[in-house]
């Protein structure tokens, strides 16, 4: 299989993976808080990434950490808590809709910021999928009146941090291994983390069977939806372009969206227009793609 094709393969085992996460988030809320199941989470993600990576630590030069150190700030920490916030008050559905703002940042700071050039097709491409995303938003705004979306603003923050997150990736960190760069974020994630969840309240209640049964959903989306799926992200990120790998966050919603309608979330036919939209803006972001 050549990297033309193996992008779309990695594309594709992404949207499925991370189109999921947002369910496990919306079942671990159940019995946990937001600062629980994002501490969680990281450290799942941790003690799976330093058992099968810490070799790869030796590889990372020392003049890297400082970028390391910023990608798991930016890539990780905080999005996971803003997250897990967001989908107190927002279905998962509709926080995973935001989420694909994502490339849209990722454009506009790379350009701005990084000095990083794209092609025409992947402006009308990213412009294009943010109109399904749009129009998917302004629907479940209208079905969802009782919402809180003022938490969407945390999504929004978080699109931005993974954008930042990727341009850094692609400029400072494109000639190291993603396990090497997945497990040196997670290292770095594990004292401040352990430190969060112990003045969360966790160890006080982890004797309830609520707690518990999300636990197990966390661990799911730590190993899974967060240690493998970077992994498989810094891999796509190296052999093709920002945009692209991070158009990822345009099939998310599908994916999400399926979930939500086995958990009763609603979802329309203008819902799946925007989908099908959102499809359309994927393809033309990587058609002319140089990477």
């Amino acid at each position: 299989m050549n990297a033309r094709q193996l992008k779309w393969v990695y594309l594709i085992i992404l949207a499925l993976i991370w189109g999921s996460s947002f369910i496990l988030i919306k079942k671990g809320l159940v019995g946990l808080t937001a600062l629980q199941l994002g501490s969680l989470r990281i450290l799942f993600a941790a003690i799976f990434l330093l058992v099968i990576g810490f070799k790869s630590l030796a590889k990372i030069p020392k003049e890297k950490w400082k970028y390391i150190a910023l990608t798991s700030l930016f890539g990780t920490f905080t999005p996971a808590y803003l997250f897990a916030i967001a989908e107190t008050e927002i279905d998962s559905s509709i926080t995973a809709i935001l989420n694909s703002l994502t490339p849209l940042n990722t454009l506009i700071l790379g350009a701005m910021a990084f000095g990083i050039n794209f092609k025409k097709s992947q402006v009308w491409g990213v412009f294009i999928g943010l109109i399904g995303s749009l129009l998917l938003v302004f629907n479940g705004a209208i079905n969802h009146p009782e919402q809180n979306y003022y938490y969407a603003i945390l999504v929004i923050v978080a699109s931005v941090c993974y954008a930042i997150n990727v341009n850094l990736l692609k400029k400072y960190l494109h000639d190291l291994s993603p396990l090497s760069i997945t497990t040196g974020n997670f290292a770095f994630l594990l004292f401040p983390t352990l430190l969060i969840l112990f003045f969360s309240g966790f160890f006080d209640v982890i004797h309830v069977d609520a707690v518990q049964h999300s636990v197990l959903f966390i661990m799911i989306l730590g190993v899974v939806g967060t240690g493998i799926a970077n992994i498989l992200f810094f891999k796509l990120i190296q052999m093709s372009s920002p945009v692209f790998a991070t158009s990822v966050t345009y099939l998310i919603p599908i994916v999400a969206f399926f979930w939500g309608l086995l958990d009763n979330e609603m979802l329309t036919s203008v819902q799946f227009f925007g989908a099908f939209i959102i499809l359309i803006g994927v393809y033309l972001s990587a058609k002319k793609s140089n990477n």
